[in-house]
């Protein structure tokens, strides 16, 4: 069998610029799958050996976020350094709540896609009768999204329930993806709104799921998601062929 070396572009960034080039990517990729809505969620991604993180301007839309758009935080929730933009409130709650409690993960992916928040507010959540679905079987948290995602009773809620878990299913509200990388969360997030979607699509029919066999719902160790590490780098390289105005 033939391998091929990972390439530049899945290995974690290490200086600053590098990082803020990553998760700019990470913007415009979700606005390019379908994994944005307007300007309202919110992808961050930590500066290791720092407490700081980056996150999006506020009013800006993910198809338009560069580089040195994104705003630096502090996990006390203050801007650590200015900027001509605001940050989303219930953005900085709910990543720094998160950035503060999973020191093993560096980037939050948090979306509103159509699937998943359809899947998050069945009572069955997602149902292992995929092979997309098998990867979150038994590694998926719930949240019942209650208050304003900025009450400090509801951040630590949310701290809670996500507990040792890499991927969430919010009530009523979204989903959840976390990453070492910026890749990492990012193809969790497509492979659980694509779960989402075959299910929806199968109950749509009205006709009984086929689940697969318990014996093969071992799921596969959520600090790696597949494509990660050969699907992330040819999306990079597709921005860079179609508009490469996020690294500015």
């Amino acid at each position: 069998m033939v391998t091929s070396p990972v390439t530049a572009a899945a290995e974690p960034a290490v200086d600053e610029r590098s990082l803020r080039i990553q998760l700019a990517a990470g913007y415009r990729l979700a606005d390019k799958f379908g994994l944005a809505e307007m300007i309202n969620t919110h992808i961050s991604l930590r500066i290791p050996g720092t407490t700081h993180y980056l996150l999006n301007p506020y009013g800006m839309l993910f198809g338009e976020v560069t580089a040195s758009s994104l705003v630096k935080m502090d996990l006390s929730g203050e801007m650590a350094e200015p900027s001509e933009w605001g940050v989303n409130a219930a953005g900085v709650a709910i990543h720094g709540t998160l950035q503060n409690a999973r020191p093993d993960i560096d980037c939050v992916f948090h979306s509103h896609a159509p699937y998943s928040t359809a899947i998050a507010s069945l009572e069955c959540g997602l149902l292992p009768m995929s092979q997309a679905s098998l990867q979150f079987w038994g590694r998926t948290a719930y949240h019942v999204y209650g208050q304003a995602a900025s009450d400090p009773a509801e951040c630590a809620r949310l701290a809670a329930d996500m507990g040792d878990q890499w991927f969430m299913l919010m009530r009523g509200h979204g989903s959840i993806t976390l990453g070492k990388t910026v890749g990492h969360a990012f193809m969790a997030a497509f492979y659980l709104e694509k779960a989402c979607e075959f299910q929806v699509l199968a109950q749509s029919t009205g006709q009984s799921i086929i689940m697969t066999p318990a014996d093969t719902r071992h799921g596969a160790d959520p600090a790696r998601v597949r494509g990660e590490h050969r699907a992330w780098p040819g999306l990079v390289r597709l921005l860079d062929r179609e508009d490469p105005s996020y690294r500015d």
